[in-house]
């Protein structure tokens, strides 16, 4: 059983008998009190999607659901479906576009590392790689000898989501971006 300081993001807790996704932690440190930090978690059910906050003691102890992680490739849309493919075995897990928005925005067809995440042998998430390789769909033209400086410029890549990219980077370029920080790494 992890410690409350123990969670990481996208970590499963079972909690009042729920199972919940932990999408964000908040730590702060109160002032002129003894003891330790508070964890604020925002956590999402996993079987409804309903919200809740709660804030723990970072010596609170926590129990870590039951998660299978199966490797997947995306397979296509439909309508508020979206169907991901088990690399290993073919089956077939459909997740609802609207739980997975956010996530949605670091995949195309051809990204590699996805995982689908199961409760119970249901599919409840979406688990990226902590890279991922996108196309560029727009942005400013790029400038010579742009790279000598820091500054960047915002770009649309195919998925929809806007980062900011260094100025020699152009329309069309393949990019590398950290999913977690949602920042340019390099081009691919």
């Amino acid at each position: 059983m992890p410690r409350a300081s123990e969670i990481k993001k996208n970590s499963a807790v079972d909690y009042d008998g729920r199972v919940y996704f932990v999408k964000d932690i908040e730590r702060s440190v109160p002032q002129g009190r003894a003891g330790g930090s508070l964890y604020r978690m925002r956590m999402y059910d996993v079987v409804t999607g309903s919200k809740i906050d709660e804030t723990f003691k970072d010596s609170d102890m926590l129990n870590l659901a039951d998660l299978t992680r199966r490797p997947a490739t995306f397979s296509y849309a439909d309508g508020e479906e979206v169907v991901f493919m088990d690399s290993e075995d073919f089956t077939q897990y459909s997740l609802n576009r609207e739980a997975i928005a956010d996530e949605l925005l670091f995949i195309s067809e051809d990204t590699q590392g996805l995982m689908v995440v199961l409760v119970s042998d249901a599919p409840v998430s979406l688990a990226l790689p902590p890279t991922v390789e996108l196309d560029i769909s727009e942005t400013d033209p790029s400038i010579k000898g742009g790279s000598a400086t820091a500054r960047t410029k915002p770009a649309t890549l195919s998925t929809g989501l806007v980062v900011q990219v260094p100025e020699h980077i152009s329309t069309g370029d393949r990019i590398k971006v950290n999913v977690e920080e949602r920042k340019f790494l390099s081009r691919a």
